[in-house]
């Protein structure tokens, strides 16, 4: 039964997978059509044509290699020119002659009547919009499916309800090395943590922090008020049996990890944690399953979308250490990048977990594919050919150029000839496929342990 569950949750996040490539390009395709451009073919995946139809002058189908889809829209590449603006017949070097074949090649498909229907006549807010369209449409899909997973099924949330209170304050390393000895308990001469020498106790209910009121999913804001008062005293309000209490504490300047957004811990580049002084009152949150309203979505959404824009921002140096761990010994960052084998292998991990709640596993592959579409959305904006953010970038250059020759009256110079891109854009390409069989090997034989 576990396998099945498994090869169940592998399945069903494939599907989820698929559908939101195949979305991505109708975000390209509709306003392609809407604005003029022909388009010969819609097709997810790449390599031989598994299946196919056509309707109308557009063929649609599947490819061999469910590896992500395309939308061809005929007229990508301008003639080229000389610097006098005359069409130039032929070219010497290899570059140039990359660039004049992908021109020969997109000729080829041309036919008596496209001469009003080519993607680099439209004007530039016209290509733009063909070009965003895939990636916002997977930020819908994202915003749609978290806003299904957090108003619905509800996620877990750190409280303002205390569920520990430690009662004596010890450093990190300090913390380490007892638990490794087996004596965790205090010891005599270790300070005494704040929290429990103001009587605070687990169920309590933190209400205000200095005069600054605490909600019920503020624990986040609440340490952030603690790691700055360290060393004053400030008086804090908690229920306790229905009853407002109030006590002082002052929290202890004491050094402790450095979390990120998301409360995970920061590390340094030799791989330790890396750690900031800050106040510490000694206290843990109580986490419980809630559901959020609606509003609450476009904020989880740019959480999410800032996150993923770290990890692209830091790439380089993330997917360097995804090579250390998969040839060594090292452990995998589990907030680094991984694939869509890593993704399926997650999926199927949670889908077998029986122990866990059905609802529960349905919110977490529901997640997954949210997430997925988030990271599609931030990576196809990233401004290099061939991803959808460099014909963005393409276009907002053309459109600067064309500006500025309007303003000083100089001869129009024309579209942006993005076939002279053609050698850096190979280079990324190859680039993105190195990255992704490094992360498809990695995921194989060091995969993410997110689960213990």
């Amino acid at each position: 039964m576990t396998v099945l569950l498994f090869i169940l949750g592998v399945a069903l996040v494939a599907v989820g997978i698929a559908l939101s490539i195949a979305l991505h390009e109708v975000g390209h395709l509709v306003p392609a059509k809407l604005f003029g451009v022909r388009v010969p073919q819609y097709m997810v995946g790449f390599g031989k044509t598994v299946w196919s139809f056509r309707r109308g002058e557009t063929e649609y189908g599947f490819k061999a290699l469910p590896l992500g889809g395309y939308v061809s829209m005929i007229g990508m590449y301008p003639p080229a020119q000389d610097h006098d603006g005359a069409v130039r017949q032929s070219s010497t070097g290899m570059f140039q002659q990359l660039a004049a074949d992908a021109r020969k090649a997109a000729a080829e498909q041309l036919r008596p009547g496209d001469e009003n229907r080519l993607f680099y006549r439209l004007p530039v807010w016209k290509r733009i919009t063909i070009m965003l369209g895939g990636p916002l449409m997977n930020l819908l899909i994202g915003t749609l499916l978290i806003g299904v997973v957090v108003t619905g099924f509800g996620t877990v949330q750190l409280t303002s309800t205390v569920s520990e209170v430690y009662q004596c304050v010890v450093a990190d390393d300090e913390q380490a090395s007892r638990a490794a000895a087996g004596t965790e308990a205090c010891q005599p001469g270790d300070p005494e943590a704040p929290a429990y020498a103001a009587g605070l106790r687990p169920g309590d209910t933190i209400t205000s922090f200095d005069g600054e009121a605490v909600e019920e999913r503020g624990w986040m804001e609440l340490t952030e008020l603690i790691r700055a008062a360290a060393g004053r005293e400030v008086t804090i309000g908690y229920l306790r049996d229905g009853e407002e209490r109030a006590t002082t504490l002052t929290p202890l300047l004491t050094e402790r990890p450095a979390v990120d957004i998301n409360g995970q811990r920061i590390a340094n580049p030799d791989g330790s944690t890396r750690t900031v002084q800050v106040g510490f009152v000694g206290m843990g949150s109580e986490q419980r399953l809630m559901t959020l309203p609606p509003a609450e979505v476009p904020g989880l959404v740019g959480e999410n979308v800032r996150a993923v824009a770290g990890v692209v921002l830091d790439l380089p140096a993330r997917l360097a250490a995804v090579a250390r761990a998969a040839f060594s010994d090292e452990p995998r960052d589990p907030n680094g990048p991984i694939s869509v084998v890593g993704v399926g292998r997650i999926a199927g991990e949670v889908s077998a977990m029986e122990e866990i709640p059905l609802q529960s596993r349905v919110s977490t592959l529901i997640g997954l594919v949210a997430s997925l579409n988030i990271a599609l959305f931030v990576f196809n904006l990233v401004p290099l050919l061939p991803l959808d953010g460099g014909h963005i970038a393409g276009a907002l250059w053309e459109a600067l150029r064309r500006g500025v020759a309007k303003v000083f009256r100089r001869r129009d110079p024309g579209p942006v000839d993005i076939a002279k891109l053609l050698p850096l854009t190979y280079v990324v390409a190859a680039l993105m496929l190195g990255m992704g069989l490094l992360l498809i090997y990695a995921d194989i034989v060091k995969p993410v342990n997110l689960f213990g």
